[in-house]
This record gives structure tokens, C-alpha cells and sequence, in this order.
């Protein structure tokens, strides 16, 4: 069967109608080049926690880039890891592009940050199967999580609901992957260190995290099929040659363009799993095709 947004949405499972966002302000930091703002609005599993850094002195409402943290099995970073504020300055981000004049939103994702429950565990599997047992999966609950956060950031004055664009490495580059299937609105995506298809991960070395075990989808499906069906999308993904995480770039390119999919480049690298400024710039300027929006 060929994957469609309904199919998208049959396979991942029904996700909770959310209520009002009842978004609060609780902290405005002055940086170099931008206002970082601690915010949190409730989403069905709880109260989401992320910081939104706007761009000082615009002049029109700003591009809004979703910035999604890594993995790293470090849960007790999410958001402060992409702004900047601890963990590998290489995975700031969403400082950077701010800086650049892009509006950027960063929360954690469910079991990281503010959002770990269990002292900096790992709960992601406790997540997951937690919602298998009633027919869901935890990937809905974060796609919709992660479109509950552009509603968010669009409904901000200094926001430009028409321009919207996602960047992640790792989990994060996982994301940019299926975030675009699930929401039409993002126009341009950025996945570094995360496109490996299903069909390699059943290497060892590999495997399979939480969040993306989605019951007999790769018995029809791969991640080709996810990319295709986010046409609205330009995607740049980026993979290292000696990244496990990056397996497979080549044939999704491959296999893409027999699609005649044109709205995904392929970028592949020197190195391992990590997010380096050369390779950050190219995703910047990648992202600067919101500007012309």
C-alpha cells in the first residue's frame, strides 16, 4: 500500500485530542543577538518545557526553525544542549541560527530534561511500551508533540507562520525525517546523523530506538516511504561515512530519485556521529531557503 498521510496516521496510532495550549513565560534571558524566553504549555501527556530565543532587533516577523536535541543517552540534556547552555557546544544550534535571525524553539522531548521523570533514566522504552499495550506508539505522541510546538512559536508576534523549517542531529535527525510527513506546514528540514533506514537497524550495532518502533512498519514501509510522502518539503540530509546512525544514505538517495523525488539532497561526509560547524553551515544556509519563502 502507498503511504499516504492517512495511512501515516493508521500506522502510528491515535494520539489525544489536545485542550488549549495555556502557554507561560517564565523566564527572558538577554544574549548575544537574541532573547532567550523558558516557556511551558500543556500538551495531553503533560506540560511541555522549552526555550524559544528570538532574534534581537527584527524588522518583520522571523522564519521559525524547530530545533530538536540529540540523544547521546544523556537525559538529562534536551533544550539547554541546543541553546547552548551545557553539554557539546557543537549541538547548539538553536543559539546559532537565532543569531542568524531565525526564530528557534527547542523543548525536550519526552524523557529528557524537564521532561525525565525517573532521575536522569532512561524511560524512553517504559514510554513506549506503556503505549503499545493500548494501541498507540510514542512516535505519535512526539510528532504531535512537536507540531503542538510550531502552534506555539507561529502564534508568537515575531513569527512567520508561512516559514517554518526543522533541524535535529541524531534523534534529532530522525525527526526531520518523519516531522514533515506528519505536519505540512514545515517547508524545509535538516537531518544530520539520522537517516540509517529500518532495514539496517537490525544490525546489532545498531538497533532500534524507542521512539521509533512502530509495529509492522517496516514489513511495508521504510524510511524512503516517509520522506516521499513530505513533498512540500526541501530535505537536506547530511551522513558521515563512518557513522552507523548514517547507513543507507546512498541507496535513499538512490532510491529517491527513481521515485523522482527532487525535494531530497543527500549530503555525505568524511567522519563519524557527530555535528560539525562546516557541516552546520551547510545546514544553515540549507535553511536559509526560508527566506525566500
Amino acid at each position: 500500500m502507498r503511504m499516504t498521510r492517512d495511512v501515516l496516521r493508521e500506522v502510528l496510532g491515535a494520539v489525544a485530542v489536545p485542550g488549549p495550549l495555556a502557554a507561560e513565560v517564565h523566564e527572558e534571558v538577554a544574549c548575544d543577538g537574541y532573547v532567550r524566553r523558558r516557556v511551558s504549555y500543556d500538551v495531553p501527556s503533560g506540560k511541555a518545557s522549552a526555550f524559544v530565543c528570538v532574534p534581537d532587533a527584527l524588522s518583520a516577523p522571523a522564519p521559525v526553525v524547530f530545533c530538536h536535541h540529540q540523544h547521546a543517552g544523556q537525559f538529562d540534556l534536551g533544550k539547554s544542549e541546543v541553546c547552548g547552555l551545557r553539554g557539546n557546544p557543537d549541538q547548539a544550534y538553536a543559539a546559532e541560527l537565532a543569531r542568524r535571525g531565525f526564530l528557534t524553539i527547542a523543548p525536550d522531548a519526552i524523557g529528557f530534561e524537564d521532561r525525565n521523570w525517573a532521575g536522569a533514566k532512561n524511560i524512553g522504552w517504559f514510554e513506549l511500551s506503556s503505549r503499545l499495550v493500548r494501541g498507540r506508539t510514542l512516535l505519535a505522541d512526539c510528532l504531535q508533540e512537536i507540531s503542538l510546538a510550531v502552534d506555539y512559536a507561529t502564534s508568537l508576534p515575531e513569527a512567520d507562520p508561512r516559514r517554518i523549517g526543522f533541524i535535529g542531529h541524531s534523534y534529532g535527525g530522525r525527526a526531520a525525517i518523519w516531522a514533515p510527513a506528519w505536519d505540512e506546514r514545515i517547508r524545509v528540514s535538516v537531518s544530520n546523523g539520522g537517516c540509517i533506514p529500518y532495514r539496517h537497524s537490525f544490525a546489532r550495532d545498531a538497533g532500534f530506538q524507542a521512539e521509533f518502533v512502530v509495529p509492522g512498519f517496516a514489513a511495508g514501509y521504510d524510511v524512503e516511504d516517509v520522506l516521499a510522502l513530505a513533498g512540500q518539503c526541501e530535505f537536506l540530509l547530511i551522513a558521515a561515512e563512518d557513522d552507523r546512525w548514517s547507513r543507507g544514505a546512498r541507496e535513499i538517495e538512490t532510491r529517491l530519485r527513481e521515485r523522482r523525488a527532487g525535494h531530497v539532497r543527500v549530503h555525505v561526509v568524511p567522519g563519524g556521529h557527530e555535528f560539525r560547524p562546516p557541516e552546520r553551515e551547510l545546514a544553515y544556509r540549507f535553511l536559509d531557503r526560508l527566506r525566500a519563502a
